[in-house]
């Protein structure tokens, strides 16, 4: 089928078109093209982005749910309207194993004989015709090794991935969960190192174990400088409890578990999840690690309903993401943000506990919300900026803490700050009103 090239000319909101192009004799190049959910013609911005070689198949460059990311994403001066990715023709129907040194970047040459069609592709504003920007996509990511692609009831396809990373020279070896539905988001990661040293260039055939002793993911570590609020509260007690909403890979329930002494009930919606969490990130399920598969919110709602003082909690952790494709990675998801989850959460914490959570805005709209939702229901609220431009990390308490930086050291502040960056502790700050929450919001960037 061929394609009219008005069809381009002129924007149209979520629409997603893919297509094949021959280039030079046997070679084929795949073209995708995709509009922004709020396209507007009088702010029209356009760009391109090359899809880097052997890399064709990850779901970040073949999905609708990744372009869509990479759209939103994209470092250019305005938001873009349209997104147009050029790449090699996949060779295979899902991920594979990916090593950067067996693919040389694109051609200049190849960009310029391009230049035409990208033109053609480029929405037309007024008539004229702007030249389209070219985007490279870069990570820390050398190498991968697909170790599994399987699927969950309720979170749908999923990848365990070794990937061996390099920052300014330096190489790093983690273990990564993702989902179908948000590839460019990383689910769980785990810092991971060879057995064999790095005798084996091949990442297929290299043997690793797990490093349960450091939080690689971002926004983990101030989530557990969270728990700092009511480090007052937590002395002397021999096993506090916590309730983690959202599993994952299971790093922050092991964290918890092993380094603060910390009982742990861990929720997840899909049980395919919890068994790739214990077969791959070494997550277990044992006396003082308790695992359900159920979803998070339903699990606190029914819980509050039957909550006794010794069953109660000293610390909520809530990792839990939204499932809706349009709204690009969004934490948490709009279903918790309602007075009666918050009220429940809220039952089935003790009176010197505290909530904390990973949010990850869509906007500020809903972040004011959301701030404005937990001060309705909680005393105090408190905030950490995770400083990686996407994730903040809200503290609410049930008491009056006072200055959270100001705390005391005791055996258990002491305990935290050896196992967490002193950084997030003191950059811990209380939001008291409306004012503080649109100042933090627009200092990200």
């Amino acid at each position: 089928m061929s394609l009219d090239p008005s069809t381009f000319a002129t924007l149209v909101p979520s629409r997603y078109i893919t297509f094949t192009l021959p280039y030079h004799q046997d070679h084929h190049l795949q073209i995708s093209v995709l509009d922004s959910l709020s396209a507007d013609a009088a702010s029209s911005s356009t760009a391109a982005m090359w899809v880097p070689h052997g890399r064709e198949c990850d779901w970040i460059f073949s999905t609708f749910s990744g372009h869509l990311q990479l759209l939103l994403s994209c470092p250019t001066t305005h938001p873009l309207s349209r997104l147009i990715l050029i790449g090699n023709l996949p060779s295979y129907s899902h991920p594979t194993s990916y090593n950067s040194t067996l693919y040389p970047s694109s051609s200049t040459p190849l960009r310029q004989n391009l230049a035409p069609l990208l033109s053609a592709l480029a929405p037309k504003l007024d008539g004229e015709i702007h030249e389209v920007p070219v985007l490279i996509y870069e990570d820390e990511v050398v190498k991968s090794s697909i170790l599994e692609i399987c699927e969950g009831p309720c979170v749908g396809q999923l990848l365990i991935e070794n990937v061996e990373l390099e920052y300014d020279g330096v190489k790093e070896f983690r273990r990564r969960l993702r989902f179908k539905r948000t590839p460019n988001f990383v689910q769980t990661q785990m810092r991971i190192y060879p057995k064999n040293g790095y005798k084996l260039e091949n990442l297929d055939d290299m043997e690793f174990e797990l490093d349960k002793g450091v939080l690689v993911q971002p926004y983990l570590s101030p989530m557990v400088a969270g728990i700092s609020a009511i480090s007052q509260f937590l002395e002397g007690r021999i096993r506090p409890k916590a309730l983690c909403l959202g599993v994952g890979g299971g790093a922050l329930l092991g964290f918890l578990n092993a380094h603060l002494n910390f009982e742990v009930v861990g929720v997840e919606e899909d049980e395919v999840v919890i068994e790739v969490a214990k077969k791959y990130f070494g997550l277990e399920n044992d006396e003082l690690v308790h695992l359900f598969a159920e979803d998070g919110i339903e699990y606190v709602q029914n819980f509050a309903k039957n909550v006794s003082e010794e069953s109660m909690f000293d610390v909520i952790m809530v990792d839990l993401d939204s499932s809706d494709v349009a709204l690009g990675v969004c934490a948490p998801p709009v279903q918790f943000v309602r007075k009666s989850v918050l009220m429940a959460v809220r039952e089935v914490l003790c009176e010197e506990g505290v909530v904390v959570i990973n949010t990850i805005p869509s906007s500020k709209l809903f972040y004011e919300r959301l701030i404005c939702e937990i001060k309705d229901v909680f005393e105090e609220l408190y905030e950490i900026d995770v400083g990686n431009g996407e994730n903040f990390v809200l503290i609410a308490t049930q008491l009056k803490v006072g200055n959270v930086s100001d705390a005391n050291d005791g055996v258990f502040l002491n305990k935290l700050k050896q196992v967490v960056s002193r950084s997030y502790i003191e950059s811990i700050r209380k939001i008291s009103k409306t004012a503080d929450v649109q100042a933090s919001y627009f200092m990200r960037g």
